[in-house]
């Protein structure tokens, strides 16, 4: 294990881009530099979380959890490199690490009732850290403790190993959490795609961890659900029965129809995994069977064919089971959501209600409120009125009636001087003259036409 891990260790950031020099560095003990070089105490810190969190999600750690950190001496094995040797920082940096809530006991997370991100969150050990620690350094200064202290060798014959322990990763965490919520609200939207069996739940999210792995491990599946109920709100949990809900506005209790569905929803599952064995086992006959001939084994071949048939019966079943029971969940699920439309109808009707009872929407109250608005509006236009004479007042213009008058008319005069030559200029011609009168002949009298009529015949 010794002659392997290293090279995974070295493989992954920030192990990759750090040099041995600083490698070793970061590997020695860095408690006294929090007091005498903060700065720098705190860097290497922020670089052993990075390290951490990496080994986790890597799986190096092979027990199979991606968001827990197993700390003891297999951990300090893993860690072990070439020409640095273990970390005797380790200890420290996940001390320091659970003091700013980055790391957490698997015990406390899982059984606490405040939210991780509760300022108030202070478990025993890191407070008897906070208290102690001050103290033990000032007994170093006195040399009472400390490796050339007079207790040093009695300590020393001691192994550290307080420190060792399951941790949480809160960043794996809720980044997986994260994922998960994602996923959740990216599926389309019936009552039943809300809930989930402990088992249904660690089949539908293993992708959020690995690609690999067909479903959570149970641990990991218990830290998420915790912090998805406790820390995001995100989920109700009753005993095996799982439910998102979306935020405050959801129904945040498991009702008996959700235990109903649910139910329905898993025999669906198990029956497409039968379904899906059945025809496995089916093309597995078959393939023997054909196999068989080829090699002359008429025997071995009706056997195998008279497997097939007995599955392939069984199978004719679940299909017309799970046709049924697919129909059923439909009908729940449609007849649930049903139900839902009609709530909020019937809160949304409420609510209008409310809302058309206040005061301020009676009849009286408007009409009261729109006189009062058209009062205001006169009232606004003599006041403006009244500024602009003022304004006029008291810049000192004072305006002579007669000579704007005049100013006017001579407007007046300009306008039909340019309307004429307009005229003008359309006709084409400059001057316009009234045409002579010429007097019509004299008409012949009825006779004189008759006399006329005939000459010319």
């Amino acid at each position: 294990m010794q002659t392997t891990m290293p090279q995974g260790i070295m493989a992954l950031p920030p192990f990759s881009t750090t040099s041995t020099s600083r490698l070793q560095s970061i590997y020695s003990d860095i408690s006294r530099q929090k007091h005498s070089n903060p700065a720098s105490y705190l860097a290497n810190v922020e670089w052993w979380r990075t390290a951490l969190e990496a080994i986790v999600r890597s799986g190096i750690q092979q027990d199979g959890s991606s968001l827990v950190l197993h700390a003891d001496s297999n951990l300090m094995d893993v860690l072990r490199v070439s020409g640095v040797g273990k970390p005797l920082a380790l200890s420290t940096v996940v001390t320091e690490l659970r003091t700013q809530k980055s790391l957490f006991t698997r015990s406390d997370f899982l059984h606490s009732k405040e939210s991780v991100y509760d300022s108030g969150w202070l478990p025993g050990r890191i407070a008897a850290y906070v208290v102690g620690k001050p103290l033990w350094w000032a007994l170093e200064q006195l040399g009472v403790v400390g490796e050339e202290g007079f207790i040093s060798s009695a300590r020393g014959n001691t192994k550290d190993t307080a420190w060792w322990g399951d941790y949480v990763v809160l960043s794996l965490v809720e980044a997986a959490a994260n994922d998960i919520l994602k996923k959740q609200s990216d599926m389309a939207g019936g009552p039943g795609d809300a809930l989930y069996s402990f088992e249904g739940f660690k089949i539908e999210f293993a992708s959020v961890l690995s690609d690999t792995q067909a479903m959570l491990t149970d641990e990991d599946a218990k830290i998420l659900i915790r912090f998805l109920e406790r820390d995001r709100g995100a989920v109700v949990v009753d005993k095996d029965v799982i439910k998102f809900v979306e935020g405050t506005s959801g129904v945040r209790e498991i009702t008996a129809v959700d235990r109903g569905i649910l139910e329905l929803k898993d025999a669906v599952r198990h029956l497409h995994a039968q379904v899906s064995e059945f025809r496995r086992k089916i093309d597995h006959y078959t393939q023997e069977a054909t196999t068989a001939l080829q090699q002359k084994h008429k025997p071995v071949a009706m056997t195998y064919l008279r497997l097939r048939k007995q599955f392939e019966d069984v199978l004719r079943k679940r299909l017309g089971s799970l046709e049924t029971l697919e129909g059923t969940l439909i009908s729940v699920q449609t007849a649930a959501g049903d139900v839902e439309i009609i709530k909020s109808y019937q809160s949304s009707t409420a609510t209008l209600q409310t809302i058309l009872k206040h005061p301020s929407l009676q009849k009286e109250s408007i009409e009261k409120t729109m006189e009062a608005m058209a009062e205001a509006n006169v009232d606004a236009g003599e006041i403006n009125q009244l500024i602009n004479i003022g304004g006029n007042v008291a810049l000192g213009i004072d305006f002579d009636e007669s000579e704007l008058e005049e100013e006017l008319k001579g407007l007046a005069d300009e306008v039909t001087r340019e309307e004429a030559a307009a005229t003008e200029a359309r006709l084409g011609h400059g001057d316009l003259k009234t045409p002579t009168a010429h007097p019509l002949p004299a008409e012949p009298d009825e006779p004189e036409r008759t006399l006329q009529g005939v000459i010319a015949s």
